[in-house]
Protein backbone atom coordinates (compact mmCIF):
# COMPACT_ATOMS: atom_id res chain seq x y z
CA UNK A 1 0.00 0.00 0.00
CA UNK A 2 0.93 3.35 -0.84
CA UNK A 3 0.17 5.34 2.66
CA UNK A 4 0.66 9.13 4.05
CA UNK A 5 3.46 9.50 6.11
CA UNK A 6 0.58 10.50 8.85
CA UNK A 7 -1.43 7.21 8.39
CA UNK A 8 -0.84 4.08 10.76
CA UNK A 9 2.12 1.65 9.18
CA UNK A 10 2.45 -1.98 10.54
CA UNK A 11 5.99 -1.24 11.07
CA UNK A 12 5.64 1.36 13.57
CA UNK A 13 2.11 -0.65 15.31
CA UNK A 14 2.37 0.33 19.22
CA UNK A 15 2.16 -4.01 19.22
CA UNK A 16 -0.36 -5.97 20.87
CA UNK A 17 0.02 -6.67 24.93
CA UNK A 18 1.03 -10.26 24.26
CA UNK A 19 3.88 -10.37 22.13
CA UNK A 20 3.83 -12.59 18.49
CA UNK A 21 5.88 -13.75 15.54
CA UNK A 22 4.96 -11.45 12.42
CA UNK A 23 1.90 -13.14 10.60
CA UNK A 24 3.42 -14.65 7.29
CA UNK A 25 1.30 -12.86 3.87
CA UNK A 26 -0.60 -10.65 5.66
CA UNK A 27 -0.19 -7.61 7.76
CA UNK A 28 -0.82 -6.52 11.60
CA UNK A 29 -4.07 -4.74 11.00
CA UNK A 30 -4.87 -7.35 8.13
CA UNK A 31 -4.67 -9.90 11.31
CA UNK A 32 -6.53 -7.76 13.46
CA UNK A 33 -9.57 -7.87 11.09
CA UNK A 34 -8.99 -11.31 10.20
CA UNK A 35 -9.60 -12.13 14.22
CA UNK A 36 -12.30 -10.42 14.04
CA UNK A 37 -14.15 -11.60 11.50
CA UNK A 38 -13.59 -15.00 12.60
CA UNK A 39 -14.89 -14.06 16.27
CA UNK A 40 -18.27 -15.39 17.78
CA UNK A 41 -19.13 -12.10 18.64
CA UNK A 42 -18.90 -10.92 15.22
CA UNK A 43 -21.46 -13.89 13.91
CA UNK A 44 -23.78 -12.75 16.52
CA UNK A 45 -24.33 -9.11 15.23
CA UNK A 46 -26.35 -10.87 12.29
CA UNK A 47 -29.35 -11.22 14.96
CA UNK A 48 -29.16 -8.13 16.79
CA UNK A 49 -31.17 -5.24 16.25
CA UNK A 50 -30.14 -1.93 14.26
CA UNK A 51 -33.23 -0.08 14.50
CA UNK A 52 -36.07 -3.23 13.73
CA UNK A 53 -36.25 -6.08 15.87
CA UNK A 54 -34.88 -8.93 14.11
CA UNK A 55 -38.04 -11.33 13.30
CA UNK A 56 -39.28 -7.83 11.99
CA UNK A 57 -38.23 -8.91 8.26
CA UNK A 58 -34.93 -10.38 6.96
CA UNK A 59 -34.79 -6.91 4.52
CA UNK A 60 -33.42 -4.64 7.75
CA UNK A 61 -30.67 -3.55 8.60
CA UNK A 62 -28.91 -5.76 11.83
CA UNK A 63 -25.71 -5.08 13.35
CA UNK A 64 -23.53 -7.07 11.36
CA UNK A 65 -24.94 -5.46 7.70
CA UNK A 66 -24.35 -2.71 9.33
CA UNK A 67 -20.68 -3.23 10.37
CA UNK A 68 -20.62 -4.19 6.66
CA UNK A 69 -21.34 -1.07 5.43
CA UNK A 70 -19.47 0.78 7.67
CA UNK A 71 -16.27 -1.07 6.23
CA UNK A 72 -17.29 -0.26 3.01
CA UNK A 73 -17.46 3.13 3.52
CA UNK A 74 -14.22 3.53 5.58
CA UNK A 75 -12.43 1.57 3.14
CA UNK A 76 -13.36 3.98 0.30
CA UNK A 77 -11.96 6.89 1.87
CA UNK A 78 -9.56 5.56 3.67
CA UNK A 79 -8.33 4.46 -0.19
CA UNK A 80 -8.61 8.27 -1.50
CA UNK A 81 -6.79 9.65 1.42
CA UNK A 82 -3.99 7.31 1.42
CA UNK A 83 -4.23 6.20 5.21
CA UNK A 84 -4.22 2.22 6.11
CA UNK A 85 -7.58 0.66 4.32
CA UNK A 86 -7.14 -2.64 6.67
CA UNK A 87 -7.38 -0.80 10.06
CA UNK A 88 -10.23 1.03 9.11
CA UNK A 89 -11.78 -1.87 8.01
CA UNK A 90 -11.02 -3.43 11.48
CA UNK A 91 -11.84 -0.46 13.27
CA UNK A 92 -15.40 -0.65 11.52
CA UNK A 93 -16.20 -4.78 11.89
CA UNK A 94 -15.53 -4.08 15.64
CA UNK A 95 -16.96 -0.79 16.16
CA UNK A 96 -20.10 -2.83 17.82
CA UNK A 97 -19.26 -5.95 19.00
CA UNK A 98 -19.86 -4.90 22.54
CA UNK A 99 -23.73 -4.22 21.75
CA UNK A 100 -26.24 -5.16 23.34
CA UNK A 101 -29.15 -7.14 22.31
CA UNK A 102 -32.53 -4.95 21.02
CA UNK A 103 -30.29 -1.78 20.10
CA UNK A 104 -29.77 1.62 21.74
CA UNK A 105 -33.35 0.38 24.17
CA UNK A 106 -30.89 -2.57 25.13
CA UNK A 107 -28.35 -0.59 26.33
CA UNK A 108 -30.16 2.11 27.95
CA UNK A 109 -31.71 -0.38 30.17
CA UNK A 110 -28.46 -2.37 31.08
CA UNK A 111 -26.73 0.71 32.24
CA UNK A 112 -29.62 1.28 34.46
CA UNK A 113 -29.47 -2.19 35.98
CA UNK A 114 -25.49 -1.40 36.05
CA UNK A 115 -25.80 2.11 37.67
CA UNK A 116 -24.16 0.54 41.05
CA UNK A 117 -22.14 -1.63 39.48
CA UNK A 118 -19.69 0.70 37.44
CA UNK A 119 -22.57 1.31 34.36
CA UNK A 120 -22.66 -0.08 30.87
CA UNK A 121 -21.43 1.36 27.64
CA UNK A 122 -21.48 -0.64 24.33
CA UNK A 123 -18.18 0.92 23.21
CA UNK A 124 -16.38 0.08 26.80
CA UNK A 125 -18.19 -3.25 26.01
CA UNK A 126 -16.34 -4.07 22.26
CA UNK A 127 -13.32 -2.67 23.85
CA UNK A 128 -13.76 -6.00 26.57
CA UNK A 129 -14.74 -8.82 24.03
CA UNK A 130 -11.97 -7.97 22.15
CA UNK A 131 -9.69 -7.73 25.39
CA UNK A 132 -10.98 -10.40 27.58
CA UNK A 133 -14.02 -12.21 26.75
CA UNK A 134 -13.14 -13.88 23.27
CA UNK A 135 -11.82 -17.16 23.99
CA UNK A 136 -10.11 -18.62 21.00
CA UNK A 137 -6.33 -18.66 21.40
CA UNK A 138 -3.95 -20.72 23.87
CA UNK A 139 -1.61 -17.86 25.16
CA UNK A 140 -4.08 -14.92 25.90
CA UNK A 141 -7.56 -14.36 26.37
CA UNK A 142 -9.00 -12.12 24.04
CA UNK A 143 -7.84 -11.35 20.37
CA UNK A 144 -5.08 -9.34 21.36
CA UNK A 145 -5.30 -6.87 19.18
CA UNK A 146 -3.23 -4.16 17.87
CA UNK A 147 -3.05 -0.74 19.92
CA UNK A 148 -3.98 0.89 16.57
CA UNK A 149 -7.33 -1.26 16.20
CA UNK A 150 -8.46 -0.93 20.29
CA UNK A 151 -7.34 2.70 19.95
CA UNK A 152 -9.86 2.98 17.52
CA UNK A 153 -12.81 0.83 18.58
CA UNK A 154 -12.70 3.32 22.08
CA UNK A 155 -14.26 6.22 20.36
CA UNK A 156 -15.28 7.47 23.62
CA UNK A 157 -14.64 7.33 27.18
CA UNK A 158 -15.18 9.00 30.90
CA UNK A 159 -11.87 10.46 32.42
CA UNK A 160 -12.91 7.65 35.28
CA UNK A 161 -12.77 5.15 32.83
CA UNK A 162 -9.74 6.14 30.75
CA UNK A 163 -7.97 5.72 34.03
CA UNK A 164 -8.15 2.05 34.51
CA UNK A 165 -7.15 1.55 30.94
CA UNK A 166 -3.61 2.22 30.70
CA UNK A 167 -1.92 3.57 27.60
CA UNK A 168 -5.09 3.24 25.62
CA UNK A 169 -6.85 5.72 27.95
CA UNK A 170 -4.74 8.26 28.31
CA UNK A 171 -5.32 10.75 25.31
CA UNK A 172 -8.77 10.88 27.31
CA UNK A 173 -7.39 12.12 30.32
CA UNK A 174 -4.74 14.13 28.13
CA UNK A 175 -7.32 15.39 25.39
CA UNK A 176 -5.58 14.02 22.58
CA UNK A 177 -6.72 13.03 18.82
CA UNK A 178 -6.50 8.71 17.99
CA UNK A 179 -5.26 7.96 14.54
CA UNK A 180 -6.94 9.10 11.47
CA UNK A 181 -8.43 5.67 10.44
CA UNK A 182 -10.18 5.87 14.13
CA UNK A 183 -11.43 9.31 13.05
CA UNK A 184 -12.60 7.87 9.72
CA UNK A 185 -14.23 4.95 11.35
CA UNK A 186 -16.13 7.03 13.63
CA UNK A 187 -17.47 8.96 10.63
CA UNK A 188 -18.04 6.35 8.60
CA UNK A 189 -20.50 5.05 11.45
CA UNK A 190 -22.06 7.88 11.42
CA UNK A 191 -22.90 8.09 7.48
CA UNK A 192 -23.95 4.67 7.05
CA UNK A 193 -26.23 4.47 9.94
CA UNK A 194 -28.43 8.09 9.16
CA UNK A 195 -28.54 7.27 5.15
CA UNK A 196 -29.59 3.34 6.17
CA UNK A 197 -31.73 4.19 8.64
CA UNK A 198 -34.03 6.31 6.49
CA UNK A 199 -34.21 3.13 3.70
CA UNK A 200 -35.49 1.16 6.28
CA UNK A 201 -38.05 3.48 7.74
CA UNK A 202 -39.08 4.45 4.31
CA UNK A 203 -39.53 0.16 3.86
CA UNK A 204 -41.10 -0.37 6.86
CA UNK A 205 -43.46 2.81 6.38
CA UNK A 206 -42.43 4.92 9.13
CA UNK A 207 -40.82 7.51 7.15
CA UNK A 208 -42.32 9.30 4.18
CA UNK A 209 -40.91 10.89 0.95
CA UNK A 210 -42.81 14.82 1.69
CA UNK A 211 -41.67 14.23 5.45
CA UNK A 212 -38.34 13.62 4.46
CA UNK A 213 -38.35 15.92 1.28
CA UNK A 214 -37.98 18.87 3.94
CA UNK A 215 -34.25 17.82 4.77
CA UNK A 216 -31.72 19.72 2.73
CA UNK A 217 -29.61 16.71 2.33
CA UNK A 218 -32.86 14.37 1.28
CA UNK A 219 -34.69 17.07 -0.79
CA UNK A 220 -31.34 18.04 -3.05
CA UNK A 221 -30.87 14.15 -3.81
CA UNK A 222 -34.36 13.05 -4.28
CA UNK A 223 -34.75 15.91 -6.65
CA UNK A 224 -31.89 15.47 -9.23
CA UNK A 225 -33.53 11.91 -9.35
CA UNK A 226 -36.65 12.94 -10.05
CA UNK A 227 -35.93 15.08 -12.95
CA UNK A 228 -33.19 13.04 -14.40
CA UNK A 229 -35.46 9.43 -14.08
CA UNK A 230 -39.06 11.12 -14.25
CA UNK A 231 -40.71 7.53 -14.86
CA UNK A 232 -38.52 5.60 -12.73
CA UNK A 233 -40.77 3.61 -9.89
CA UNK A 234 -40.53 4.85 -6.29
CA UNK A 235 -38.42 2.10 -4.58
CA UNK A 236 -35.61 2.67 -7.17
CA UNK A 237 -35.83 6.31 -6.88
CA UNK A 238 -35.30 6.05 -3.06
CA UNK A 239 -32.53 3.75 -3.85
CA UNK A 240 -30.92 6.01 -6.17
CA UNK A 241 -31.59 8.96 -3.83
CA UNK A 242 -30.07 7.57 -0.94
CA UNK A 243 -26.92 6.28 -3.33
CA UNK A 244 -26.43 10.04 -4.22
CA UNK A 245 -26.84 11.10 -0.35
CA UNK A 246 -23.82 8.72 0.77
CA UNK A 247 -22.02 9.81 -2.46
CA UNK A 248 -22.44 13.49 -1.88
CA UNK A 249 -21.28 13.21 2.18
CA UNK A 250 -18.32 10.86 1.05
CA UNK A 251 -17.03 13.05 -1.79
CA UNK A 252 -17.25 15.88 0.71
CA UNK A 253 -15.58 13.85 3.60
CA UNK A 254 -12.81 13.07 0.97
CA UNK A 255 -12.07 16.39 0.12
CA UNK A 256 -12.29 18.22 2.83
CA UNK A 257 -9.86 15.87 4.60
CA UNK A 258 -7.61 16.49 1.94
CA UNK A 259 -7.76 20.07 2.39
CA UNK A 260 -7.51 20.13 6.65
CA UNK A 261 -4.43 17.18 6.53
CA UNK A 262 -2.55 19.71 4.02
CA UNK A 263 -2.86 22.86 5.74
CA UNK A 264 -2.19 20.91 9.19
CA UNK A 265 1.28 19.82 7.91
CA UNK A 266 0.94 16.98 10.33
CA UNK A 267 3.74 14.21 9.06
CA UNK A 268 3.13 11.24 11.46
CA UNK A 269 0.38 9.39 13.45
CA UNK A 270 1.98 11.35 16.57
CA UNK A 271 1.70 14.71 14.75
CA UNK A 272 -2.23 13.71 14.23
CA UNK A 273 -2.73 12.63 17.81
CA UNK A 274 -1.24 15.96 19.05
CA UNK A 275 -2.92 18.08 16.52
CA UNK A 276 -5.84 19.79 18.66
CA UNK A 277 -9.19 18.73 16.79
CA UNK A 278 -9.57 16.20 14.18
CA UNK A 279 -8.64 16.03 11.01
CA UNK A 280 -11.11 14.02 9.20
CA UNK A 281 -14.05 15.86 8.89
CA UNK A 282 -16.80 17.13 6.56
CA UNK A 283 -17.04 20.90 5.14
CA UNK A 284 -19.07 23.19 7.25
CA UNK A 285 -22.01 22.75 4.77
CA UNK A 286 -22.28 19.32 4.52
CA UNK A 287 -22.29 19.20 8.78
CA UNK A 288 -24.61 21.59 8.84
CA UNK A 289 -26.87 18.96 6.41
CA UNK A 290 -25.76 16.26 8.94
CA UNK A 291 -26.86 17.59 11.87
CA UNK A 292 -30.33 18.89 10.60
CA UNK A 293 -30.74 14.90 9.80
CA UNK A 294 -29.92 13.75 13.24
CA UNK A 295 -33.50 15.60 15.16
CA UNK A 296 -35.13 14.34 12.22
CA UNK A 297 -34.37 10.26 12.80
CA UNK A 298 -34.62 10.99 16.29
CA UNK A 299 -38.27 12.46 16.52
CA UNK A 300 -39.48 10.87 13.00
CA UNK A 301 -37.92 6.71 13.48
CA UNK A 302 -36.28 6.28 16.59
CA UNK A 303 -39.21 7.99 18.35
CA UNK A 304 -41.92 6.73 16.63
CA UNK A 305 -45.16 5.05 18.02
CA UNK A 306 -43.73 1.65 16.51
CA UNK A 307 -40.36 1.49 17.44
CA UNK A 308 -41.20 3.00 20.88
CA UNK A 309 -43.33 -0.15 21.37
CA UNK A 310 -41.29 -2.46 20.78
CA UNK A 311 -38.77 -0.52 22.80
CA UNK A 312 -40.36 -0.66 25.75
CA UNK A 313 -40.82 -4.68 25.49
CA UNK A 314 -37.44 -4.86 24.59
CA UNK A 315 -36.66 -3.24 28.17
CA UNK A 316 -39.18 -5.27 29.52
CA UNK A 317 -36.96 -8.41 28.36
CA UNK A 318 -33.63 -7.23 29.60
CA UNK A 319 -34.24 -5.82 32.61
CA UNK A 320 -36.44 -8.96 33.72
CA UNK A 321 -33.65 -10.81 32.61
CA UNK A 322 -30.77 -9.36 34.43
CA UNK A 323 -32.47 -9.22 37.42
CA UNK A 324 -33.69 -13.41 37.07
CA UNK A 325 -29.81 -14.11 37.06
CA UNK A 326 -28.42 -12.08 39.59
CA UNK A 327 -31.17 -13.59 41.97
CA UNK A 328 -30.42 -16.77 40.72
CA UNK A 329 -26.76 -17.11 39.31
CA UNK A 330 -27.01 -20.57 39.08
CA UNK A 331 -28.97 -19.88 35.88
CA UNK A 332 -25.95 -18.80 33.90
CA UNK A 333 -24.05 -20.83 31.90
CA UNK A 334 -21.43 -23.07 33.59
CA UNK A 335 -18.31 -20.97 31.73
CA UNK A 336 -20.34 -17.57 33.19
CA UNK A 337 -20.61 -19.17 36.88
CA UNK A 338 -16.85 -20.18 36.65
CA UNK A 339 -15.13 -16.67 35.51
CA UNK A 340 -12.55 -14.84 37.35
CA UNK A 341 -13.97 -11.71 38.97
CA UNK A 342 -17.37 -13.14 39.48
CA UNK A 343 -17.39 -13.25 43.33
CA UNK A 344 -19.69 -10.35 45.17
CA UNK A 345 -22.53 -8.89 44.15
CA UNK A 346 -20.56 -6.02 41.50
CA UNK A 347 -18.67 -9.11 40.17
CA UNK A 348 -21.75 -10.88 39.69
CA UNK A 349 -23.05 -8.26 37.98
CA UNK A 350 -20.76 -7.71 35.55
CA UNK A 351 -20.94 -11.31 34.60
CA UNK A 352 -24.72 -10.98 33.88
CA UNK A 353 -23.76 -7.62 31.66
CA UNK A 354 -21.09 -9.56 29.78
CA UNK A 355 -23.70 -12.09 28.86
CA UNK A 356 -26.23 -10.51 28.42
CA UNK A 357 -24.66 -7.89 26.19
CA UNK A 358 -23.59 -11.25 24.00
CA UNK A 359 -27.25 -12.10 23.37
CA UNK A 360 -28.34 -11.56 19.85
CA UNK A 361 -32.50 -10.35 20.16
CA UNK A 362 -34.11 -13.87 19.46
CA UNK A 363 -32.03 -15.56 22.07
CA UNK A 364 -32.89 -13.08 24.75
CA UNK A 365 -36.60 -13.35 23.58
CA UNK A 366 -36.41 -17.45 23.56
CA UNK A 367 -34.31 -16.88 27.32
CA UNK A 368 -37.12 -14.50 29.12
CA UNK A 369 -39.87 -16.60 27.77
CA UNK A 370 -37.98 -20.24 29.00
CA UNK A 371 -37.35 -18.17 32.36
CA UNK A 372 -40.19 -15.79 32.64
CA UNK A 373 -42.95 -17.52 30.97
CA UNK A 374 -43.68 -14.36 28.25
CA UNK A 375 -44.63 -14.73 25.23
CA UNK A 376 -41.42 -14.92 22.21
CA UNK A 377 -42.55 -12.34 20.94
CA UNK A 378 -41.83 -8.53 21.10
Amino acid sequence: MNLAPYAAHDATSRGRAYKEPAPLYRGEFQRDRDRIIHCAAFRRLEYKTQVFVNHEGDLFRTRLTHSLEVAQIGRSVARALKLNEDLTEAIALAHDLGHTPFGHAGQEVLNACMREYGGFEHNLQSLRVVDVLEERYAEFLGLNLTFETREGILKHCSVKNAKRLGELGKRFIDRKQPGLEAQLANLADEIAYNNHDIDDGLRYGLLDIDHLNQIELFAEQYMVVRSTYPKLDERRVVHETIRGMINHVVVDLIENSSACLKRSKVQSIDDVRNFGRPLINYSESVSRKMLELKPFLRTNLYNHTHVQQMTQSAKKIVEELFIKFIEEPNLLPTQYQERPGSDGLAGRARIVADYMAGMTDRYAIKQHARLLGSPEST
